[in-house]
């Protein structure tokens, strides 16, 4: 066996993948998969079903990977019925008799090489089990093959054992059995801990799971009970992983318990939150007191998979739900823009709602509990799912066709699995269940619309009362609250004043350079400190404008039922169809109790006193967690942090650092699922500061001082033609769009799902700040502490309040900030006039002093506004090389590469210019997406070319042709914008000229939009495709893929 790693080195099962360091964080971990089950549909065991799961497995081997050393996969595994006849003769062998099937268990459970670890481990569970009324009646050591593994594999290869657990009681029901079973599961878990190489992969009575980090074929080779001919099994569920990192590990090996999955679920972060607050609300009749020491439902090392397979676990293991309709629960179809739904399917799914958010993101998920197996996919249909039944009562589901082979003459039936759609095989029944069958069927058995109809509040019902905005006679450009809030002329203007007057968003060129927040000297907001995160590769984002009928902003907030007993009073909550409230309706909200009994609301003061300077900001951050917890022990159902109080003697804690903080506290007091939480705040005016809000934890915000904004450049007809709750309208249109394209850059249709998932980066925020208000947010740079942000905070104030007054001589107009225009003496751009200026007369006058100009001024504003600016080379003990061992320049030139600008996004001259320059100097040009004029590749009189060596291929195919490929020495694929990841290219019609049209193949003024990514690669596996295809069109040539940097996006080139 290879040298190990000692455990505590490393994190998870074994210590298996290194502990977070430096720029890599196991939690970025992420995977891909092929799925698929073949299954006797009249539930007779045979041989013949695992056998040919063989070929299935095998033949998805290139859905999953290898390592460098090709006998190290990235982990396969089996799940199968109990093999009543080949465990009777295998514990028959240790002299044991079985019980009737049913009435035993068994499982594979992994365990420590050595040998006094392993018998402590299994001591644990002899307690465990023998404290919940069972006995392990025999260990049954699995004969496995170790010469097949690489050397990853054999380096954390456990021990696997079988436990024979028998129940003291006769005549144990068999669901109380399982439940006991759940619980020893869990118990052992936790009590043994990853260090201990202890992991349960299924211990059930009705099924079992082989897996381990395997290839596919390695599978039957490794596991020699798989090719018992006694092995016999009606159903065969298989799994092949493509880990897209370098650390794959024995126990994210699949299926896990209940269910495989090929997939991503991009709202982990919140669906663990959430899970972890309702604990404080679990109560089961089945469980009793027991269930306590379950307790974290989710495993804190487990994937995304591996959770959601602890939840639904717990739902079914528990007797709330069957198998199929806690799936149902869990990844809902598109349910609220579909108007041809039955009524009472609508009615189920938004009782669901009410309970638990959605697992969103591209997901197939394979399930079975013995009785049922199936399969669902998310509501956007974006992983790819097959099925074939044949007249020998059997039916094979995979992610593709041509797993097995099958004479077509015995096919009855063959299909896709579409969009939010199950399939379902009940063996019981002998049947092949209809979707819209079954889903009315669970859509019948309680009244959900009556439930709905008596106990859902919705803000209609709360009587809202728009009352005209009052405002003061103070000019809005000379607002003191405004500039206590940090608002800029350039954002009234820009910003705030076309999304009030077109109902949308404005668009800006490409690109920021901008000086960062956590560099800038002057006072920035938290907000700007946080980089939304986009899906590229591992999984698609998804198209705001044509797939929104799948997107939804409505939530229901305010306090959650017990979600272990289905009930009337799960749905007793408020409804909202924004996150965005006006004064109105928080108004209705606050005094919701008249109307409502038990809906109290609890003000929470964000301001703290003036007096008590950068000293008073975080004990203002504890007094807010901590008040808010109070207010739920005394009946709060609404919480509403606040900063309305804010003025000359009063500042105000920035809303996100109060809304986090509270957040997060409640989570880990478990209470978070027991309120609803508001933010009141003058802070927020732009979509990404909302965004923020909700992705840590809000339910809604009131933007109050914006809205005074607009009411007064309503009243200096600098907006008019409407009234000022038309305009207010309008900015609440705004927003929503704002939040329906933030959520499509990840891949996320629900705004419940975003709520809380935290789907940003932080740049520059200080480890203690993260701690105590972003739980789990990746911070690469620390920087910014909680007294930076009060000093940011006070210096706001100051500049609104001079020596804390309101009454002193009028306040100073609001800065024009230069943020989005460059302004002398406003914020730092790395591009300046006076820079461009000397490098455009250093070119035209081949002049050395406007290029030494330029260069020096340059490289002052990357040092001042980037990071890369702040690098220096070390030259601490170097030593000279002799210029005779360098390269010539003429050498090293040829390696240069130009960014890829496409012809549209700047001119033909500048766009030949690079490739003739690139081509005479040896480098390369790259095309960008807009295709390329065939002419250019032809030599012209003076020896020189414009045709660019590397040409692009984005999702929109624009100019892409057979000849285009094949014209190419290195074929790029572009997966994400650099300058707006998760969206599609765009270039307006007024720039789409005849002769773009003509290279592009498009009509000349019509607006060209790329689609987002997901329209060419789903998941890793068709990246793979196309590179394939790509390679195809043409064999000489480099294929390279474009990423754009994120947190965790090298764990996203590992893979690619």
């Amino acid at each position: 066996m290879a040298v190990e790693r000692k455990s505590s080195q490393g994190y998870g099962w074994a210590g298996a993948m290194p502990a977070k360091q430096g720029l890599y964080d196991p939690a970025n971990e992420r995977d891909a998969c092929g799925v698929g089950f073949i299954i006797n549909i009249k539930g007779v065991p045979s041989h013949s079903i695992l056998r040919d799961s063989e070929d299935l497995l095998c033949n998805m081997t290139h859905r999953g990977a290898t390592g460098a050393d090709e006998r190290d996969g990235d982990g396969a595994g089996v799940m199968s019925a109990m093999p009543h006849k080949f465990m009777a003769k295998a514990f028959g062998e240790l002299g044991c008799k079985l019980p009737p099937a049913g009435q035993y268990a068994t499982g594979n459970l992994f365990l420590h090489p050595d040998k006094p670890t392993r018998q402590a481990s299994i001591a644990t569970v002899e307690q465990i089990a023998g404290a919940l009324g069972l006995r392990i009646a025999a260990w049954r050591p699995v004969p496995t093959n170790s010469e097949i593994l690489g050397p990853i594999g054999r380096s954390r290869e456990p021990v696997v054992m079988q436990p024979l657990v028998v129940a003291l009681e006769e005549q144990l029901a068999e669901q109380d059995f399982q439940r006991r079973l759940f619980i020893l599961r869990k118990r052992a878990m936790h009590e043994t801990g990853p260090d201990s190489w202890f992991y349960v992969c299924s211990l059930a009575a009705r099924n079992i799971v082989y897996k381990g980090l395997l290839t596919p074929a390695q599978v039957p080779e490794y596991f020699s009970d798989l090719r018992d001919s006694d092995f016999e099994t009606h159903f065969a569920l298989v799994h092949s992983r493509f880990s897209t990192n370098t650390f794959p590990s024995w126990e994210r090996a699949q299926p896990f318990n209940w269910c495989a999955h090929n997939g991503e679920i991009n709202t982990l972060r919140g669906n663990k939150n959430w899970m972890r607050s309702r604990e404080g609300l679990l109560q089961s009749a089945a469980f009793g007191s027991a269930l306590q020491s379950a307790f974290p439902i989710i495993d804190e090392h487990s994937s995304d998979s591996g959770a959601f397979d602890n939840v639904l676990e717990l739902l079914v293991v528990s007797g709330a739900m069957t198998m199929p309709e806690a799936v149902m629960v869990m990844v809902p179809e598109a349910w609220q823009n579909n108007p041809q739904m039955p009524a009472e399917k609508r009615a189920f799914y938004e009782w669901a709602s009410c309970i638990m958010e959605p697992w969103d993101g591209p997901a197939l998920f394979t399930f079975s509990d013995g009785r049922y197996c199936g399969a669902s996919l998310d509501r956007n249909g974006l992983r790819p799912c097959r099925y074939y039944v044949t007249d020998d009562d059997r039916m094979i589901c995979a992610s593709e066709v041509g797993t097995v082979k099958v004479d077509p003459k015995t096919v009855l039936q063959k299909g896709r699995l579409m969009p939010g759609r199950m399939l379902l095989v009940d063996t019981h029944a002998g049947t092949i269940v209809d979707d819209e069958e079954l889903k009315l069927q669970y859509s019948r058995q309680r009244p959900f619309q009556q439930w709905i109809d008596r106990q859902q509040i919705k803000l209609e019902h709360l009587q809202v009362s728009e009352k005209p905005i009052v405002v003061d006679s103070t000019p809005v450009s000379r607002d003191r609250r405004l500039r206590a809030f940090g608002y800029s002329a350039e954002q009234l203007n820009l910003i705030i004043g076309p999304m009030v007057q077109n109902g949308k968003e404005p668009l800006g060129s490409m690109g920021n350079d901008t000086v960062l927040a956590c560099l800038d000297p002057a006072p920035r907001l938290p907000y700007e400190y946080f980089r939304e995160l986009f899906a590229q590769v591992t999984n698609p984002p998804i198209d705001p404008i044509r797939e929104k009928i799948v997107m939804t902003l409505a939530c229901h907030v305010g306090p959650e039922g017990n979600l272990l007993e289905v009930s009337e009073q799960q749905v007793h909550r408020l409804s909202l169809e924004s996150p965005v409230l006006t004064d109105g309706e928080l108004a209705a909200i606050c005094s919701m109790s008249d109307k409502h009994a038990g809906w109290a609301t609890h003000t929470i003061d964000i301001t703290f006193d003036l007096a008590e300077g950068i000293d008073g900001y975080a004990p203002a951050l504890d007094r807010v967690c901590q008040e808010a917890e109070r207010a739920i022990g005394d009946g709060a159902k609404v919480l509403v942090l606040s900063d309305r109080a804010a003025g000359p003697q009063r500042v105000a804690v920035s809303a996100l650092l109060a809304a986090g903080a509270a957040h997060h506290h409640l989570v880990a007091a478990k209470l978070r699922a027991k309120v609803a939480l508001i933010v009141e705040t003058g802070e927020a005016r732009e979509t990404h500061h909302f965004c923020v809000l909700v992705g840590y934890g809000v339910d809604a915000v009131c933007p109050y001082m914006v809205y005074e904004a607009i009411a007064k450049l309503h009243r200096e007809n600098v907006l008019s033609g409407q009234t000022v709750m038309e305009l207010i309208a309008q900015f609440r249109h705004a927003v929503d769009d704002g939040f329906r394209k933030v959520m499509s850059k990840m891949g996320i249709s629900t705004l419940q799902s975003y709520k809380g998932a935290q789907i940003f980066e932080a740049l520059g925020v200080a480890d203690e700040v993260i701690a105590k208000c972003f739980v789990g947010t990746a911070s690469r740079v620390a920087g910014t502490t909680l007294a930076g942000f009060a000093a940011d905070a006070l210096a706001r104030h100051d500049a609104a309040y001079a020596n804390g007054s309101a009454d002193s001589e009028p306040a100073a107009a609001i800065n024009d900030e230069g943020e989005y225009n460059w302004r002398k003496g406003g914020a730092k751009h790395v591009n300046t006039p006076s820079a461009v200026a000397n490098m455009q007369d250093a070119v035209r006058r081949e002049n050395q002093a406007a290029w030494a100009a330029y260069t020096a001024e340059a490289e002052a504003s990357v040092r001042d506004c980037t990071l890369r600016g702040l690098l220096e080379i070390s030259g601490d003990g170097a030593q000279a090389v002799p210029l005779e061992e360098v390269e010539p320049w003429t050498s090293i030139v040829k390696r240069f590469c130009t960014g890829a600008m496409s012809y549209g996004s700047i001119s033909k001259e500048a766009h030949t210019a690079l490739a003739v320059a690139m081509n005479r100097l040896g480098g390369k040009s790259n095309s960008g997406e807009g295709g390329e004029d065939p002419e250019r590749s032809e030599v012209q009189a003076d020896g020189s070319c414009a045709r660019s060596a590397i040409k692009q291929v984005a999702s929109g195919r624009f100019g892409v042709t057979s000849s285009y490929l094949a014209d190419a020495d290195e074929l790029q694929i572009k997966m994400a914008q650099g300058a707006k990841a998760g969206e599609g290219g765009e270039l307006l019609g007024t720039k789409v000229s005849r002769d773009i049209a003509k290279t592009r193949h498009t009509t000349p003024g019509v607006t060209l939009v790329s689609p987002p990514p997901h329209h060419d690669i789903y998941s890793i596996e068709d990246l793979k495709q196309l590179i394939f295809d790509l390679k195809s069109a043409n064999a000489s040539a480099r294929v390279s893929v474009k990423l754009v940097s994120e947190v965790g996006v090298g764990v996203v080139a590992a893979g690619v």
